[in-house]
């Protein structure tokens, strides 16, 4: 019978001719690829440990070393791997030794035109940085090893309590005999079946299911698969399940069991600080908790495979979970085998668990510009998707710019747009406008937000935030607005705040902070809930509490403020130096209080919830509360774009003067520069073509401010004439 025995500890680490004693998971990006340089080391390195012999046919697993993976053992090359976030076996069983084994893995996270992601907000992290287990003691026939699945099942349940499994055996399969057993929660069995080894698909009775009811109820069923030879059970594997069907309408959303719920998001990247992507149970465990507190139903696993640990969790706990491959910002023919590769690991890897409900494909795959073949590469993607999984919609995240009637919307069965209006472009009223233009001219979509957010900086504020200043006053004010707007709309399905956690970027430097994206609800370390968290809470979470705005922000000016609560009490009263109000609100409760000079108590209150903050009063500002002159105080984006041009929208193909007398140009420049342009007297600028200067200025070298200039101007709509 299979053995599984980890070896994560006690490895040999050589970076540069440098060796380290280390134990996996592991990374060597945990700190430069989190603000410690915006060229992190990205090369090969060797990971090196001395084995004991094992019995049986043997099978090294590797469950994440990212990017490019080459096994030795004993000094014979094995194999290599190419996806740094997918599971991958090896068998090893004929180049070892009795009693002392070498083995040796070489992992490379280099740039390379022929692999995803090269191209994207977020770190790709180096190193072996999960789990690395010895299967061993394996009989000559058993249950597939090296199909790319975890257990060499694929189960497929339905709710009336029918169901098929495949399953697959490596080795010859004459005059052995397969079983499968079905038990619930309890331990108790409920269904049972027998067939020939060769015989692929098998169907079971469940009398009665408990359905896998998302957090109201997650059950789990387990299946269990043995290989029997003369009687005697010579290999054997299970799998947790659950039964459960839902649908998505585009007038009326998404439907579990029968029932209408709406997807309330997270997305989620798995790196923390100083740890990077390297994380045990202990860190999965946590975000978890987390996302659970917040009142979450559903994730976006952004924008890779991750671990099997955490899709295990989320069966457990109930979410639903968006899992996608990192086909991003850029398409590639030169990477489409690869991408064909991820996507069979992907489904193959994770078919079993009844919290995945897509597969995505692609996310903001025009990101990077319009590219010759992307709409037959993204359907060929698609398309694999269905026959390997054909009870499963698939799904796209669009960029923000890209039309309304790009083909690649007509492509996938669900869509997603990630948008920023209020951030990067326009005000956060924009996304009321656009998603409602949205719906009225493709009413047969299935649309939901997939990314949207602000940055917030836990130390920078201001009792007056605008757009832009990275405040966590203003991060907050954005996420009032969008919660209540994407929860309005019964005919979206569900959305996805950018991000749960702030998450290492080494190509950013914004906000004062190097090498992060500060988008997270909660900081990196996972120490620090900002107030946007609790706006959340508020609005999703059945946990009774009291949380006042602006715990940070310490220093304040003196007189007359406004102090916000939110919570999902329906009465909050408000203590300020003794003096108290009571409110009747929903979500977010706004006090006028009076703050004097020096120290400031604050409390609120509702029933035996509560919160209790001190501030002081103060007529000089505190400088550390705002960047620095010269620091990057304007959003900008991390990307540029040659898109396919929106005849709709602003572009460098309009005149000058088309774009500077713009309604919308012009509340920018008036809110940012401060300034009224004098119409009459710029009036000839609207006859000066600016084709002719951009083409110009790429040729100079300008061409990545170009580009990126035309992609700013996409995201604007003409003036209506």
């Amino acid at each position: 019978m299979r053995k599984i025995t980890n070896i994560n500890s006690d490895w040999s680490f050589t970076k540069d001719g440098v060796t380290e004693q280390i134990s996996l998971p592991h990374t060597w990006n945990g700190i430069d690829g989190q603000g410690g340089a915006e060229n992190y080391y990205r090369g090969r390195c060797v990971y090196e440990k001395t084995l004991g012999g094992f019995e049986g046919n043997t099978f090294l697993e590797i469950n994440g070393a990212n990017t490019v993976c080459e096994v030795f053992v004993n000094g014979v090359y094995i194999g290599s791997h190419e996806n740094g976030y997918s599971m991958f076996r090896f068998e090893i069983t004929d180049f070892l030794k009795p009693d002392e084994n070498d083995i040796r893995i070489i992992v490379d996270n280099s740039e390379n035109e022929f692999l995803y992601p090269q191209m994207a907000d977020f770190t790709f992290y180096g190193g072996i940085y999960r789990d690395v287990n010895i299967i061993s003691g394996v009989s000559k026939s058993h249950f597939g090893l090296l199909d790319m699945s975890r257990c060499g099942m694929y189960i497929t349940p339905k709710a009336d309590g029918r169901v098929f499994v495949k399953s697959y055996v490596e080795g010859s399969r004459k005059d052995l005999k397969k079983e499968f057993i079905i038990t619930d929660a309890e331990g108790n069995q409920a269904a049972k079946a027998e067939c020939d080894a060769d015989t692929e698909a098998v169907k079971l009775l469940v009398d009665a299911p408990i359905l896998w009811n998302g957090m109201e109820n997650p059950y789990l069923y387990t299946m269990t698969a043995r290989l029997v030879e003369n009687g005697e059970v010579i290999d054997e594997v299970s799998d947790k399940f659950g039964f459960r069907e839902f649908y998505f309408d585009s007038e009326k959303g998404f439907f579990l069991n029968g029932n209408h719920l709406k997807l309330k998001g997270v997305s989620r990247h798995q790196d923390w600080e100083n740890i990077g992507n390297a994380l045990t149970i202990e860190e999965h465990k946590k975000d978890i908790e987390l996302i659970k507190d917040i009142g979450a139903n559903s994730i976006r696993l952004a924008h890779y495979q991750h671990d099997s640990k955490f899709y295990d969790l989320c069966d457990e706990e109930g979410f639903l979970v968006w899992a996608e491959i990192p086909v991003i910002s850029r398409f590639s023919k030169k990477k489409q085998e690869q991408a064909k590769f991820m996507l069979e690991e992907l489904i193959r890897q994770n078919y079993n668990h009844p919290s995945i409900f897509c597969w995505s494909i692609a996310n903001e795959i025009t990101i990077g510009g319009a590219t010759s073949g992307v709409a037959a590469g993204i359907r060929e993607l698609n398309d694999i998707a269905h026959c390997l999984d054909s009870t499963r919609p698939t799904a796209t995240a669009q960029v923000t710019f890209s039309s309304m009637n790009s083909k690649l919307n007509d492509i996938p069965d669900i869509l997603g747009y990630n948008q920023y209006f209020g951030w990067y472009i326009k005000t956060v009223d924009g996304i009321d406008e656009w998603l409602d233009k949205f719906h009225e001219k493709k009413p047969e979509i299935k649309l939901c937000i997939s990314e949207y957010g602000a940055e917030g900086v836990t130390t920078l504020h201001s009792a007056e935030p605008v757009q832009g200043d990275y405040s966590e006053e203003y991060q907050a004010f954005y996420h009032e607005h969008y919660v209540k707007a994407l929860s309005e709309r019964d005919w979206l399905w569900g959305s996805y705040v950018w991000n749960m956690f702030d998450f290492g970027s080494a190509i950013r430097n914004e906000g004062g902070v190097r090498g992060r994206n500060n988008k997270g609800l909660v900081t990196i370390d996972r120490k620090i809930k900002k107030d946007a968290y609790y706006v959340y809470k508020a609005y999703w979470s059945d946990k009774k509490f009291v949380h006042i705005a602006g715990e940070r922000f310490v220093d304040r000016p003196t007189g007359e403020q406004k102090i916000k609560v939110y919570s999902n009490c329906p009465k909050v009263t408000l203590t300020v130096n003794g003096e108290s109000t009571e409110l009747e609100g929903d979500k977010i409760f706004e006090f006028d209080a009076v703050i004097k000079e020096g120290e400031n108590v604050i409390t609120a209150k509702s029933g035996r919830c509560s919160h209790k903050i001190t501030v002081n009063g103060t007529d000089i500002p505190n400088p550390d509360y705002v960047l620095p002159e010269g620091g990057e105080t304007f959003v900008r984006n991390w990307f540029s774009s040659d898109d396919e041009i929106n005849p709709d929208n602003l572009s460098l193909n309009d005149s000058l003067g088309d774009i500077l007398f713009n309604d919308e140009i012009q509340k920018l420049i008036k809110n940012h520069a401060h300034i009224t342009l004098d119409s009459p007297a710029l009036k000839p600028l609207g006859k000066i073509p600016l084709k002719p200067i951009s083409k110009l200025a790429s040729k100079l070298g300008a061409g990545e401010a170009v580009s990126m200039a035309n992609q700013f101007l996409q995201t604007i709509e003409k003036d209506k004439k």
